[in-house]
């Protein structure tokens, strides 16, 4: 049981990881909540179905495929950059019960299977990724509450209204709760992209945008965490960020530039 205190707004709750167990195997939030994001995303793809002219049966096919792969490159990212923790202790690499799942790693092996499917399919990939990415979005914000029920993912101590009290080695600290910051971050990115998604200009855009967004939020969220993927000084997820944001700003104006400038030519 984990004590968090929001002394900010006064409110205090003991917290258990661990959401219930069968046959003496314990059953952790962390994972419960990973489910319900991939499973409130496929209900909500079903809804979706003939969009961009893509049978939802596609998506269901595909994301029957992307699940584990994702989860498995999540992990393996995660543990490439602690490498030396893992060759010490191998059998760790298995439990992701605690957590240690780098979203990057699941978006690049989703993105590698979703090609390889769409080109043994003929069906067009940034279709089937403007699709489904509003739902990555909204899975991301679901997803990061993993993070609070096993009290990671947090930053440096602070005195903002919204600090989190945590016991971390025994000592009591307050914390940016940077797990509640990029839930909500993503959860205004999957509004944005649930809202634009019906008035898309081009093939491409949802999924552009969405990278932008999530590059400048988690530029700056990143910045605030104390358990960084690093190389040497630098945070890894942070400077992949930057890059994400800064290269897809460039092609969203870009693509709105050349729009105007072909209507202009009319």
């Amino acid at each position: 049981m984990n004590e968090i205190i929001f002394p900010g707004i006064n409110l205090y709750l003991n917290i258990n990881r661990v959401a219930f167990s069968i046959s003496g195997i314990d059953i952790y939030w962390y994972a419960i909540l990973i489910v319900l994001a991939f499973g409130i995303g496929i209900i909500l793809c079903k809804k979706d179905d003939k969009k961009y002219n893509i049978d939802f049966e596609n998506i269901l096919e595909v994301l029957i495929i992307v699940i584990p792969v994702s989860i498995i490159c999540a992990r393996l990212y995660f543990v490439l950059f602690k490498l030396n923790y893992y060759l010490e202790y191998p059998k760790e690499i298995l439990n992701i019960r605690d957590g240690g799942l780098a979203i990057y790693g699941g978006i690049v092996g989703a993105v590698i299977t979703i090609a390889i499917y769409c080109k043994v399919k003929k069906i067009s990939i940034l279709d089937v990724l403007d699709y489904i990415v509003p739902y990555l979005a909204l899975g991301q914000a679901i997803g990061r509450w993993g993070n609070f029920f096993n009290v990671e993912a947090h930053g440096l101590e602070t005195n903002s209204i919204l600090r989190m009290g945590i016991i971390e080695n025994g000592k009591y600290i307050e914390v940016h709760p940077t797990f509640l910051y990029e839930s909500i971050s993503c959860f205004i990115i999957f509004i944005i992209l649930y809202l634009l998604r019906n008035k898309r200009k081009y093939k491409g855009q949802m999924v552009y945008i969405y990278l932008a967004l999530y590059g400048l939020e988690r530029a700056i969220v990143e910045g605030l965490r104390t358990d960084s993927l690093m190389i040497g000084n630098f945070r890894v997820s942070q400077i992949l960020s930057i890059i994400l944001c800064i290269t897809f700003s460039i092609i969203l104006i870009y693509k709105k530039v050349s729009k105007k400038g072909k209507e202009n030519g009319k």
